[in-house]
């Protein structure tokens, strides 16, 4: 089993409900992992995705090996065939083997380079760790997609859940550089699995890759796509078209109290961190709308679930 996006779930609306049971009882599989290891390789800065998911081993009885590439271990080549008289010192082909033999489970954070769509589309640096590894694989954000964020979100919705079919807003916030698509391309990959109508707002030339925001439709007029939202996403994201470029920086489209005048008492999420009074103001973010720490909570329980599955189907 590896959990790279949402289409490993057969049932996301199980899952989603397994994980809030957890949440309610995280000690229930205390001894599931023991004498299992999971190994977490951090390519990129992490504080959530890091601890919820330590956190979620240990609720499990597993050991935990952490490795902070390029810092307290060796810089990893991963092109096929190079000449290594550069910066890397050891290539993927060598290291994920042993990573392997030392471990049971293996996640990895891996972000998009931002240079080259192809490069970033291919999964090149995910596909690499799960081929050399040969163990089952949890994305701890890939190139194109966060779904471990994901899923926590999905469970923070249904525990705010209103008794109609929610309406979802995904929009974009302005930030002061380039950003991956992966957690908006998640995200919206995710409810559009659930019982929800997801609207993405964002400025022109910002539409996302269609792959992942399927039939959600997008509304270049941020006001207007608020309009009756349940639930509104902030995230920023740069262009998918002019790949990784910032195309404009509209502070207009920064969310605060105004623009939520005329939604459903929108409940507001973020995934972290935060740009304050960049991305999203401090009204919203300590004011009664926000589902930002709720968020951050479920992570630790989306994390749980997967790794629980993952044991489960390889004892």
């Amino acid at each position: 089993m590896h959990f790279t996006s949402v289409t490993d779930i057969h049932d996301v609306h199980r899952l989603i409900q397994e994980a809030l049971t957890l949440k309610n009882n995280p000690l229930a599989f205390q001894n599931l992992g023991k004498n299992k290891t999971l190994g977490l390789v951090f390519m990129n800065p992490s504080l959530r995705t890091r601890l919820s998911t330590q956190k979620a081993a240990q609720n499990l009885g597993m050991n935990i090996l952490t490795v902070n590439a390029d810092k307290d271990s060796w810089a990893l080549e991963f092109q096929d065939g190079a000449v290594m008289d550069g910066g890397s010192v050891e290539h993927i082909r060598d290291a994920a083997p042993v990573l392997g033999a030392y471990c049971d489970i293996i996640g990895v954070r891996c972000f998009s380079g931002l240079q080259s769509k192809a490069t970033d589309i291919s999964e090149h640096t995910m596909r690499q760790f799960i081929q050399h590894t040969g163990k089952p694989y949890i994305s701890l954000e890939s190139a194109t997609l966060h779904p471990l964020q994901s899923l926590a979100d999905c469970m923070t919705m249904a525990e705010h859940r209103p008794k109609h079919r929610p309406k979802v807003v995904l929009t974009w916030a302005p930030h002061i550089k380039p950003i991956p698509h992966a957690v908006a391309n998640s995200f919206a990959e995710w409810v559009n699995r659930t019982d929800a109508d997801l609207v993405v707002a964002c400025p022109e030339g910002y539409n996302l890759d269609p792959r992942f925001s399927g039939h959600a439709h997008t509304q270049h007029n941020q006001q207007k796509a608020l309009e009756g939202a349940d639930f509104v996403y902030v995230k920023n994201w740069s262009s998918y078209d002019d790949y990784g470029k910032i195309r404009c920086i509209d502070h207009a489209w920064m969310l605060t109290e105004h623009h939520l005048r005329n939604t459903n008492h929108a409940r507001v999420m973020h995934c972290l961190p935060v740009r304050r009074n960049v991305e999203l103001s401090d009204e919203i973010l300590d004011g009664p709308h926000s589902l930002v720490q709720a968020q951050a909570v479920n992570r630790v329980f989306a994390a749980q679930v997967i790794l629980k599955q993952m044991l489960e189907s390889n004892p």
